[in-house]
């Protein structure tokens, strides 16, 4: 039986600018090719519904009277489907295309998800060595007969002919399975695992499952583009790679939008399921910690170390930490800001009194010139501040699962109490509204970390203060 030829759909198109989830399309050209020969093309002009840039007139030539009478997006949508389907979306620079398409179809509802070629990634691994890969160099390098640059359909026949121009050089069917598939071959993947089901995983924020054949859960992980996350899985070929390999049979998911989100509840999916394969990865995280004891004396001594699975349910411990510094890091702040004592905070312990009493920044703790109720009191004070991971109530809300959705976050009384999801629209009933759409979680030292990077790189939409 004769292998089936692959279809590629070349794309091109102009735009408003360059930001797909502001700027609209102003044109569209897709050229449908086996390989060898053109099948069928379709262009046309699209009506932005907005206003096109004097600079973008300038380059592409798309005035706002030629777009004024063009169809609307979604009057073109369903050929834009049929010319792509079952084919692999190739453009040059391939990411900007497929963005705003995916974007437009997601403004209408739709999901449009295709395996994706990159003429420039294509032409540098078919023709290395050149000065240049942008489209109007290689159209000059290779002679490429062009009537109108930066035009959609001439665009998207240069494009085509690179395309064809690669696919006969030797190796090619190596670099495109390398560029389309991440390399992955068909036999590395796992029984009921296909090339097929993994290209049809969303491009989006959330968790992924990998289950095995009797359904348990093997493996949760998180990605802003779970195919792309889930397929460097299987071109993966460390030991974690070939056990996924073995053991995985089927995989869901389920979308967040929210980044933050997504490590939240891969967080606590982790915890709750146990998967095997995250074990080890559970083991790395927050390993270090600091507890409290109190001494023959009677003075609360404060320690940080890495405790075995055997210690850790032994000790009283104040907070975890993923890092033996960062632990170290707190206690030598407690110490500045509290006036405590070096030999009784696992900081320099040797000899009596400890280095801090000759700065006069300790109390005489260490050789019995303060008592252990005095200085017991400070370092109750400084234990309850690192105790409480936040400081003050919050609210954080972030993109949800579609255009019309945020996600919400709750931080309460210093602790993490969980997230849920609210349509725009109804965000103006206030603050008592954004917290009923909580659903709660447990507070713990990971997701706390998750959530003050998130703060303190600014990576959230918008940050809420609670005021009691």
């Amino acid at each position: 039986m004769a292998k089936k030829k692959k279809i590629y759909a070349v794309v091109d198109i102009e735009t408003t600018g360059g930001r797909s989830n502001r700027d609209k399309i102003t044109e569209i050209a897709i050229v449908r090719h086996d390989g060898e020969n053109i099948l069928a093309s379709y262009q046309t002009l699209i009506n932005p519904e907005t206003v096109i840039p004097y600079n973008i007139t300038q380059i592409t030539g798309i005035t706002q009277e030629m777009v004024e009478d063009a169809p609307k997006f979604y009057e073109v949508a369903k050929k834009i489907v049929e010319m792509t389907n079952d084919a692999i979306f190739v453009a040059h620079n391939v990411r900007f295309d497929y963005n705003f398409l995916q974007q437009e179809f997601k403004r209408l509802g739709y999901t449009f998800s295709k395996r994706q070629l990159c003429t420039v990634r294509l032409s540098r691994k078919a023709f290395p060595g050149l000065p240049s890969y942008s489209l109007g160099n290689l159209i000059k390098y290779f002679k490429i007969q062009v009537k109108d640059r930066h035009r959609a359909y001439d665009d998207a026949c240069a494009a085509a002919k690179l395309l064809e121009m690669a696919l006969h050089q030797d190796g090619s069917a190596d670099r495109i399975s390398e560029i389309v598939d991440l390399g992955i071959k068909e036999s590395q993947l796992p029984q009921n695992i296909t090339l097929e089901k993994l290209h049809d995983l969303p491009e989006t924020c959330g968790v992924y499952y990998f289950h095995d054949q009797a359904g348990d859960l093997v493996y949760i992980g998180k990605s802003i583009n779970i195919k792309k996350r889930v397929m460097e899985h299987f071109a993966n070929r460390t030991r974690k790679g070939e056990l996924l390999q073995k053991s995985v049979y089927e995989i869901t998911y389920e979308v967040t939008g929210s980044e933050l989100v997504a490590l939240l509840k891969e967080s606590h999916e982790i915890k709750y399921h146990h998967p095997y394969v995250n074990r080890a990865q559970r083991a790395r995280n927050f390993q270090h910690v600091i507890h409290y004891y109190k001494n023959e004396q009677g003075y609360i001594c404060l320690g940080y170390k890495k405790p075995t699975a055997k210690e850790r349910p032994k000790l009283n411990i104040l907070r975890a930490f993923p890092s033996q510094s960062s632990a170290k890091a707190m206690i030598n702040r407690l110490l500045e800001e509290y006036e405590l004592c070096q030999l009784y905070c696992d900081i320099n312990s040797s000899g009596r009194p400890c280095f801090y009493y000759h700065l006069h920044k300790c109390s005489g703790a260490c050789i019995g010139e303060e008592s252990p109720e005095d200085y017991n009191s400070r370092v109750i004070e400084a234990t309850g501040n690192i105790a409480q991971d936040f400081e003050g109530d919050f609210l954080l809300l972030d993109q949800g699962r579609s255009d019309t959705e945020l996600a919400v976050v709750l931080v309460e009384e210093g602790q993490y109490k969980g997230y849920g999801f609210i349509e725009k629209e109804d965000t103006n009933g206030g603050i008592d509204v954004l917290k009923d759409a909580i659903k709660p979680f447990k507070h713990n030292p990971e997701v706390m970390g998750i959530i003050q990077r998130f703060v303190a790189n600014g990576k959230i939409l918008q940050k809420i203060d609670l005021f009691s």
